[in-house]
């Protein structure tokens, strides 16, 4: 007798936790329907955007961010290749690597500083710029940024850049690089602002990274981590 209450005592406990689950499921599905507002809309989005972007410059700033990562590593510059190529056929290829670590590392040095500029560019969305980007095409936040922080970027990387060029002497290695080589007879002249160059390459790395996160959270329903996420980005989810 006790043992056929205690089953019909737990069977009962299971049945409303049951119960429970699958009200709070179905609670987080209700989250996910619908139109959301306008204030939901704003929030939403500049709520992924901000997660994408401090996750990017974060990433990027680490340890090999850049050096580390295919995507986004900084080489020797174009008009430069041709001249690493002759160093590394001779030997010299720990001068071309050291070259390039000190690109990267002075691009990783720079990128945490893009996440204050990231957060204005977000507070400074209209409605209408957040609906564009919502209901626009995969890139259309990557492609915001680039429009409304380029500029900014550029000055607050270039002197930070220019700043650790010199201090692991990729300023003097590049120079005395380039003038060996503009010392050959009839070779075209290597002339590249090496801190412009790098801060260029720094900054298009940025926006590669803010891209994949964009598409992350537009694609990938997990990466939709909070409630307000999933209703905005299931509603435009709705309106493909």
């Amino acid at each position: 007798m006790k043992k056929l209450i205690l089953i019909t005592l737990f069977s009962t406990l299971f049945i409303f936790s049951g119960c429970d689950t699958l009200n709070q499921y179905a609670g987080a599905i209700n989250q996910t329907v619908g139109t959301p507002s306008s204030t939901e809309m704003s929030l939403g989005l500049k709520q992924a955007l901000e997660f994408g972007t401090n996750y990017s410059a974060e990433r990027l700033s680490a340890k090999d961010g850049y050096l580390g990562n295919l995507a986004v590593k900084i080489l020797m510059p174009p008009e430069a290749q041709k001249v690493e190529n002759t160093l590394r056929s001779i030997g010299l290829n720990s001068l071309c690597d050291n070259v390039i670590t000190s690109l990267n590392r002075a691009a990783e040095n720079a990128a945490i500083e893009a996440k204050p500029i990231f957060v204005n560019a977000i507070k400074q969305m209209s409605f209408q710029d957040v609906s564009n980007i919502l209901l626009g095409q995969q890139d259309a936040a990557t492609l915001y940024f680039k429009r409304t922080t380029s500029i900014a970027l550029a000055d607050k990387f270039r002197p930070i850049i220019n700043n650790s060029l010199n201090k692991v002497g990729a300023t003097r290695y590049w120079g005395d690089l380039t003038s060996r080589y503009n010392k050959i007879p009839l070779v075209k002249p290597i002339n590249t602002d090496l801190a412009g160059y790098v801060t260029d390459k720094a900054i298009d790395g940025m926006f590669i990274e803010i891209a994949q996160e964009e598409l992350k959270i537009r694609q990938n329903l997990a990466a939709r981590s909070t409630s307000l996420l999933q209703k905005v980005f299931g509603y435009a989810d709705r309106q493909k």
